[in-house]
């Protein structure tokens, strides 16, 4: 049967036959809350596979199409052609009662959702599936995950690109084969639940304008304020709160919405009150003025110190050092007028910053040319000293510290550590119980090599093509816990954003939010909006994002070029959700990828944390004119809540 075939084997896709609807969209802009669909297609199929409806339409957004050199879609040919509104009914009818599917769906999901509530109507869609999230699972030998790379990989035709129509057929080829490449693996599908949408809290205010000051601490008694003091005001008072906040912000102070540890002073006309802010206020020792005494300080604020100047991320990156700097890592949250979060000790020492062992230096780019990947050699091509190099090798069973102690293993001996069962896996090693493993039948009928533990104390490579794939020509760099990369960047055009993508084995009874914290050099957020989190996905500048894959998958996007100056690090972290800990969830797989469907750059497998409930997935840092990657792996016992209370974020319960 061929891989796009118009149906499917039913009896063989037990679980993975849904009614679709897929869709593709082309727009004049990124920006969902803010640009508009210019034209749409969607295609609805069966459990079985076979095509049940089409239909696609030009439209007219009312504004300047955008980049039409992307789309070719002219004001000239979008004149004449119906408004969303107008064909909304038509589209919702299409969509109910099915799983939207898109390349990159939450794209495809938020601007639908947006055309709808201009249309004071609701997008009709309670599940959507990624076909992008869906291959990185599969992972298929392909060098990128872009539309057009998977059509050639699958053997789909494809007629004219960025077309939504042939974009949309394009893509129920590629639905049909990864499909099927998932039920052969015996993969979850990565199905993301879409609740109704409270606009209020999902769509990004407009951008604050940030302090150019850093903090120089709590307000001293009898002291004058200073530039940078982060300040927040409770209860009612008697001049106007926004002009308050306006004359603040006009003389460089850092007016905040919640009160942490990090806070300077609180202003209040209640100081009794008992509100949230003022008992956070008295808890953590931090000063409280009255609104009279605020304005009389107001006339007299002292100049205070300018964050740090640093350039923007757009040079190429430097030549490795010879003698390369090492800098041990300051985890817990700081402040230069507080000791570090004291909730509960790290279970792990700091990680400290060193070159990787044996790792090239990711390469940079010519001018307009996108920046490979480390070229992986083929199987039997490791070096006497990484015999497994190119190897891609998945532990089963075993309690969790003797899997973690395997994976490290595979990692010193050059190759790469699997968290699931993929296309990309090529060797086995089974621990105490581990041929009980569900995955154990689907390892059989591939024909996988299986090996005991002591295989990893002289491993042989045994060259197979049982799992049907052929290596890539380009793999991941595979970076150890504490390893650091120098994140490379192109020339002659805009700087795609960073994708870092969390993954990890289906949880059935607890959830983990992928949460980033965009940090100053005092290790602090500069303004509440600085915490990324699943309430608040996007930064008001839209600079970071928070995407959401599947149940096993979140990923933070962040667009370096773009960032503020005073943003000197991007913490990416994880927290279980509920009372279960890191040691349950098992390993986290991190990729570092260019571009939404770009492959990863750089992975790392963390899972030393036992009894923690948050960790410190990766830190992306400024180091001169470049930025870092770090792979961190820290786990704490207290929650998230203590975590972004150490960056200085006040988490309301």
């Amino acid at each position: 049967m061929s891989l796009v075939s118009a149906s499917f084997n039913t009896s063989a896709m037990g679980d993975y036959g849904y009614d679709w609807a897929l869709v593709d969209v082309e727009t004049s802009g990124l920006v969902a809350r803010r640009d508009r669909v210019l034209s749409v297609a969607v295609i609805t199929i069966g459990p079985d596979g076979e095509q049940t409806g089409e239909f696609s339409t030009l439209l007219d957004p009312g504004c300047d199409p955008g980049p039409v050199e992307v789309h070719g879609l002219t004001a000239e040919r979008l004149r004449g052609a119906p408004t969303f509104d107008q064909v909304a009914g038509r589209i919702g009818a299409m969509l109910q009662d099915r799983v939207l599917v898109a390349h990159n769906a939450q794209f495809d999901y938020d601007f639908l959702a947006h055309e709808f509530a201009r249309a004071r109507m609701w997008l009709p869609v309670s599940q959507r599936l990624c076909t992008l999230a869906l291959n990185r699972q599969v992972d298929p030998p392909t060098d990128d995950m872009k539309l057009g790379t998977l059509a050639t990989h699958y053997d789909v035709p494809q007629q004219r690109a960025h077309d939504a129509l042939d974009d949309t057929r394009v893509l129920a080829g590629i639905l049909r084969a990864s499909l099927r490449e998932a039920a052969r693996l015996d993969l979850p599908l990565p199905l993301v639940t879409c609740p109704p949408r409270a606009e209020s809290q999902f769509t990004p205010k407009p951008p604050k304008t940030p302090c150019a000051y850093r903090n120089p601490g709590r307000l001293t008694a009898d002291g004058p304020l200073r530039q940078g003091m982060k300040v927040a005001i409770t209860g009612e008072t008697a001049h106007a709160r926004a002009e308050l906040v306006g004359r603040a912000v006009a003389a460089g102070l850092n007016m905040m919405t919640s009160v942490s540890r990090h806070t300077s002073v609180l202003v209040t006309n209640e100081p009794a009150s008992g509100s949230a802010k003022v008992r956070r206020a008295l808890a953590e020792g931090v000063p409280v003025i009255d609104e009279h005494a605020f304005l009389r300080m107001l006339a007299d604020v002292r100049p205070g110190t300018a964050h740090e100047a640093t350039a923007v991320a757009a040079a190429p990156m430097a030549e490795p050092e010879a003698e390369p700097v090492v800098v041990t890592a300051d985890l817990a949250p700081r402040t230069p007028s507080a000791a570090p979060v004291q909730e509960a000790p790290a279970r792990e020492a700091p990680v400290r910053e060193a070159p990787v062992p044996g790792a090239p230096a990711l390469p940079t780019a010519a001018p307009g040319v996108p920046v490979p990947a480390p070229r992986r050699p083929a199987p039997s091509a490791g070096a006497p000293d990484k015999p497994l190099a190119g190897r891609r090798v998945l532990v089963l069973g075993g309690v969790h510290a003797d899997a973690a102690a395997a994976r490290t293993r595979i990692v010193e001996l050059g190759g790469s550590a699997a968290i699931n069962l993929s296309a990309s896996v090529t060797d086995v090693v089974l621990l105490e119980k581990g041929e009980g493993d569900r995955r154990m039948s689907r390892i059989a009928t591939l024909e996988l090599p299986v090996h005991d533990i002591h295989w990893l104390s002289a491993p042989t490579a045994i060259t197979t093509a049982a799992s049907g794939t052929a290596p890539r020509a380009q793999e991941p760099h595979v970076m150890p816990r504490g390893g650091v990369i120098d994140l490379p960047t192109a020339h002659g055009g805009p700087t795609p954003e960073w994708y870092v993508t969390a993954g990890w084995a289906p949880q059935p009874d607890c959830g983990i939010d992928v949460v980033a914290f965009l940090l100053d050099e005092d290790q602090q957020v500069t303004f509440d909006e600085d915490f990324i989190f699943y309430g608040a996905p996007e930064s008001p500048a839209g600079t970071v994002r928070l995407l959401t894959g599947g149940p096993a998958e979140q990923t933070i996007a962040l667009d370096l070029a773009s960032l503020p100056p005073a943003t000197r690090k991007v913490v990416v972290a994880a927290a279980v959700d509920g009372a279960a800990t890191f040691g349950t969830v098992g390993a986290i797989q991190i990729g570092a990828a260019l571009g939404s469907s770009g492959a990863p750059l750089a992975r790392a497998t963390l899972d030393a944390a036992t009894t923690e409930r948050t960790m410190l997935l990766v830190e992306i840092y400024r180091r001169g004119p470049v930025w870092r990657l770090r792979a961190v792996g820290q786990g704490y016992d207290h929650g998230l809540d203590a975590l972004a209370r150490g960056y200085g974020v006040d988490i309301a319960d």
